[in-house]
């Protein structure tokens, strides 16, 4: 009886995770376009083929979460790997961060977590398939 719950909750526990990615996903879409980054990105997948994306002018430490950093320009980097290592990607230039509105800089604070939160996924997904490969056969 006791493992038929674990499982029970297993199961559950994978349900939700999935909702969250589903939405989390396309929350990072909405704002790929509401922010402008189609510019520089034909699409929202496209955006997954970064290493890394970062965030300059605005923290993004869990103690100042949102907060400008005075006299700093507020852009989003992305990180891609190349054949002579990695290079930087200006994906969008937002000015000086103390003139940022409230509003614009919260969505691009959410990005910038929501991206990662789904790139995290997708590591997550590789080392399952890896498992998968040569452990579960």
């Amino acid at each position: 009886m006791e493992s038929i719950k674990r499982v029970e909750e297993l199961l559950s526990s994978l349900k939700t995770t999935n909702s969250i990615r589903i939405k989390n996903k396309k929350r990072v879409c909405e704002l790929f376009e509401e922010l402008g980054l189609n510019e520089k990105v034909v699409d929202c997948d496209e955006l997954f083929s970064f290493v890394a994306i970062n965030l300059m002018g605005i923290s993004l430490q869990r103690e100042t979460l949102g907060e400008v950093q005075p006299k700093r320009y507020a852009q989003i980097i992305g990180i891609k790997k190349s054949d002579k290592g990695t290079r930087n990607i200006n994906l969008r230039y937002f000015g000086r961060a103390e003139f940022i509105e409230e509003i614009l800089k919260d969505k691009i604070v959410e990005f910038v977590l929501r991206w990662r939160l789904e790139k995290s996924f997708r590591s997550v997904d590789h080392y399952k398939d890896l498992l998968g490969v040569k452990f579960e056969k």
